[in-house]
């Protein structure tokens, strides 16, 4: 059983693709975000770099979107061969390009001028005379079917790609999406004739509508929406679909949220963990750098029943079938490095490698396994298009400031030894009062840290702690006291 459920809230939309009560994607899309990936815009070249062999263009964007030559068209083609070839563009040339890589930290937006355009069956690209069938449709006669049909149909000088879907639809349905999608397109050439160079001249489907239009297959059994407004969006835009199962949209009208009502509010949670605990009791850890993302493979409380080798070949096949999910319900894209488990049997190590290429095959972002290191470690890159959903459901520690890590109680302790010594320079300062996070506090009481100082060149200074729930680990008040009557908190203690 495979549901499609949308949940749209006040700061977000959530789509979880559920297969059998398990979580295998999950998208969130917030409202106050701005979505790049599919947008088509006028953009005007800044500068061209022959030795990259690149642009950088102006799309209206705060930074300068990069275009590779490869992504350039020439004669209706794209440029497969780019070797020594010079972009044949030139800084202040207005161009048609459309976003195929978000924004990431300080780099801009990867885009491309092979324009295409994505419905249910097919994908339009009307600057390329093309028709090809998605890889996932292994019957050689029905892709020649396919081809053949659309071959007779399309207009000319453009192309056609068959999505997986195409082979459940009616020919009626295929020919009816591309004369949407060419009308479409006619509406795109009009607005770049008028508008600007930097102007946005269309603008990709919000994720309800992707995820509906993307993931809908025969096997999905319903597709459940908690609002009304977009069930009747989609009832019209699948109108087809709908008179075929009327029991496709179905309007989730409880109470309490959808994720918790089907079960997910822990998977998803899991999702922002690193620490991944798999069903024998092993689990994996996932770190990610600037520059890759790595996970890592452990036994955990999982000890077998047969010897060490079979203990961890069995850990390592588990692992390697949820590393794939994972990959897919987080949006983890980039550089990819596993450290599965040793293991001594080199039949076992390909059978792993087996089992995770069959799992990253249920993948519809492009996956490439590269192999396992001399070090035993498994390579592989995933596209990289969406955020990560840790950039999207997460936000820096104010704290730590992304280092992941705070000061220890022993390092405050020194820190306030030296702020104490800065404020007794002044040999009119005699008493002070001091506020600090609990364990702090606890730390110094517990293991007199500062009890020498208090003894020795502190020892004709009244020094009060107080700790305090909503005080940082990693901040300390010091308030100067004066007169004879101190007004001192409750929880305040005199340091030795």
């Amino acid at each position: 059983m495979k549901d499609i459920l949308i949940s749209v809230n006040p700061s977000d939309t959530q789509v979880s693709i559920v297969s059998d009560g398990e979580l295998v994607e999950f998208w969130v899309e917030r409202k106050n975000m701005t979505r790049l990936v599919g947008n088509i815009y006028k953009g005007r070249v800044q500068n061209v770099l022959n030795g990259m062999q690149a642009a950088f263009v102006n799309i209206g964007l705060e930074r300068n979107a990069f275009l590779y030559a490869g992504d350039t068209l020439e004669y209706g083609e794209i440029l497969k061969d780019v070797t020594d070839k010079k972009l044949n563009l030139k800084a202040g040339d207005n161009i048609l390009c459309q976003v195929t890589k978000e924004q990431f930290g300080s780099k801009g937006a990867r885009i491309t001028m092979n324009v295409t355009l994505p419905g249910r069956s097919v994908v339009l690209m009307p600057q390329i005379d093309y028709v090809g069938v998605s890889r996932k449709i292994t019957d050689e006669a029905v892709k020649q079917q396919l081809m053949d049909f659309v071959n007779s149909i399309k207009p000319d000088g453009y192309g056609i790609i068959l999505r997986t879907q195409s082979v459940d639809c009616s020919k009626e349905e295929i020919q009816e999406e591309i004369q949407e999608l060419v009308a479409k397109w006619q509406e795109i050439k009009k607005a770049n004739m008028t508008k600007p160079a930097g102007s946005l001249i269309y603008k990709e489907e919000g994720v309800a509508i992707r995820a509906v239009r993307d993931m809908l297959r025969d096997d999905v059994d319903h597709i459940i929406i908690n609002d009304k407004k977009l069930l009747e969006e989609f009832k019209i835009a699948f109108s087809a679909l709908n008179d075929k199962k009327p029991d496709l949209f179905v309007l989730y009208e409880g109470k309490e949220s959808m994720q918790k009502k089907f079960g997910l509010l822990k998977q998803i949670e899991g999702l922002l963990q690193r620490k991944v605990v798999l069903a024998n009791g092993a689990y994996l850890i996932i770190d990610h750098t600037e520059a890759l993302t790595v996970i890592d493979v452990n036994t955990g409380k999982y000890v077998g029943e047969k010897n060490l080798e079979q203990t961890v070949f069995e850990t390592n096949c588990i692992a390697a079938k949820e590393i794939a999910r994972q990959l897919r319900v987080r949006n983890i894209g980039g550089i990819v490095v596993i450290d599965f488990i040793d293991m001594d049997n080199p039949e076992h190590n390909q059978k792993v490698l087996d089992v995770l290429q069959d799992a990253l095959a249920l993948d519809r972002t492009k996956t490439s396994l590269i192999g396992m290191t001399p070090l035993g470690l498994v390579e592989l890159t995933r596209k990289k298009t969406r955020s990560m959903l840790e950039s999207v459901m997460l936000q820096t520690c104010p704290y730590c400031e992304g280092n992941g890590y705070v000061l220890s109680d022993e390092v405050m302790a020194g820190m306030l030894k030296n702020k104490l010594n800065d404020v007794f320079a002044c040999e009119d300062n005699k008493a002070v009062l001091v506020t600090v996070s609990p364990s702090v506090f606890n730390k110094i009481f517990a293991y007199r840290l500062l009890e020498k100082e208090c003894a020795g060149e502190w020892r004709d200074k009244r020094i009060y702690l107080t700790p305090d729930d909503r005080m940082h680990i990693e901040k300390i008040d010091i308030k100067v006291l004066c007169g004879a009557v101190l007004d001192l908190p409750d929880k305040a203690k005199m340091l030795y």
